[in-house]
């Protein structure tokens, strides 16, 4: 078996394309070669690298560089004390993040008499540590900072109250308490 391989004893710079046998191994990282022919080891610290391991290599280090870009990490916007306001409605939907997400938020989409509200609540670790159950058709009342994210009004959660559980997320200046 004969493989097409960059002569593994030529200087950088004087690579010499050829095949050469399967009994000779050369064993390359990027800073020095093993060559191995019938029991014998020469250690070479100038042998270019098979063209092959390039082609491999750019691609997966493209790829890794992309993924690390196009991971989202939103940044909630800021509690504006200015916008605080006090509401009632209903539960429609509890949103949790999936499993392994435990930093991002929890949130809820409330209902009142005119609209669907999408409530910021806190990480779900915090959520879970405060053992927090709200269920649909659950009435809530809560206060919180009317914001936009996106270009979408949400509000972001000091206060949340269920029946006679009160739930503060927030101090009085809109610093979040899970910090």
């Amino acid at each position: 078996m004969r493989e097409n391989w960059l002569h593994p004893r030529k200087q950088l710079g004087d690579q010499e394309w050829g095949s050469f046998p399967a009994d000779s191994l050369t064993l390359c990282r990027l800073d020095s070669c093993l060559s191995v022919k019938g029991g014998a080891v020469r250690n070479s610290r100038n042998v270019a690298l098979p063209a092959g391991r390039n082609r491999v290599l750019v691609p997966v280090c493209l790829f890794c560089a992309l993924t690390l870009l196009a991971q989202k990490n939103p940044t909630m916007p800021k509690y504006d004390s200015h916008s605080e306001t006090k509401m009632t409605g209903v539960v429609e939907e509890l949103r949790l993040p999936p499993k392994g997400s435990e930093k991002e938020m929890a949130h809820l989409l409330i209902k009142n008499a005119t609209e669907t509200v999408d409530i910021y609540l806190c990480p779900k670790s915090f959520f879970d540590n405060m053992e927090m159950g709200f269920n649909k058709g659950d009435e809530l009342s809560f206060t919180g900072s009317r914001v936009k994210q996106d270009g979408a009004d949400i509000v972001l959660v000091r206060e949340v109250v269920k029946g006679n559980d009160t739930y503060v997320l927030r101090d009085a200046k809109g610093s979040p308490v899970w910090k």
